[in-house]
């Protein structure tokens, strides 16, 4: 029969335990931080306190919520709105100096479908994936597939057959000349 010599083992220090699982945590920690890193920015904004994301792809945050109970603009409505438009990394493209109307239907599909959300006085942040704004086509300082950020103050909005009726009067006084109704003549 033969005998087997054990060899006891060294007890490991305790140090050296608490070592070992802070650098697992540390380990699983910059794997989730890595991970995150590799969404793209609106999966990582659709996170963020406060914003919500539509069917569409629209997401938005309320900043000044507006008027409780006010109407909302609809397609065939003209907005007043003060607007700034950023590309991700804060380049500003664009900015109202004054209060702009803008057709509803006449801008991008993001951007239509942001201001039919708002009420009057309402104040919002709105981030448009590339399909809700200028695709893959390039447009001025946008270079394609953008996602835009936009800040938009909602002012006022008239139904536009109304904004017609008030630019139909204005041609109309423009043609009749000076005022107080005297065309001035030729000499």
């Amino acid at each position: 029969m033969s005998t087997v010599t054990a060899v006891p083992l060294q007890p490991t220090k305790r140090s050296y335990l608490i070592y070992l699982w802070l650098g697992i945590a540390l380990a699983l920690i910059g794997a989730v931080a890595l991970a995150r890193q590799g969404d793209d920015p609106l999966t990582r904004n659709g996170r963020a306190k406060g914003v919500v994301t539509t069917a569409s792809g629209l997401q938005y945050k309320i900043l000044t919520p507006g008027k409780p109970g006010a109407a909302k603009p609809t397609d065939a409505d003209v907005a007043l709105v003060n607007y700034e438009g950023k590309l991700l990394n804060g380049t500003t493209f664009d900015k109202s100096q004054q209060p702009t109307p803008l057709p509803v239907t006449g801008v991008v599909p993001g951007f239509s479908e942001a201001l039919k959300l708002m009420p009057k006085g309402g104040k919002y942040r709105f981030w448009l994936k590339p399909s809700l704004g200028y695709g893959d086509k390039a447009s001025g300082p946008i270079p394609a597939n953008s996602t835009l950020v936009f800040d938009v103050e909602l002012l006022d909005f008239l139904p536009q057959s109304v904004v017609q009726q008030m630019q139909a009067q204005q041609q109309m006084q423009m043609q009749q000349g000076a005022p107080g109704g005297a065309v001035p003549q030729p000499r």
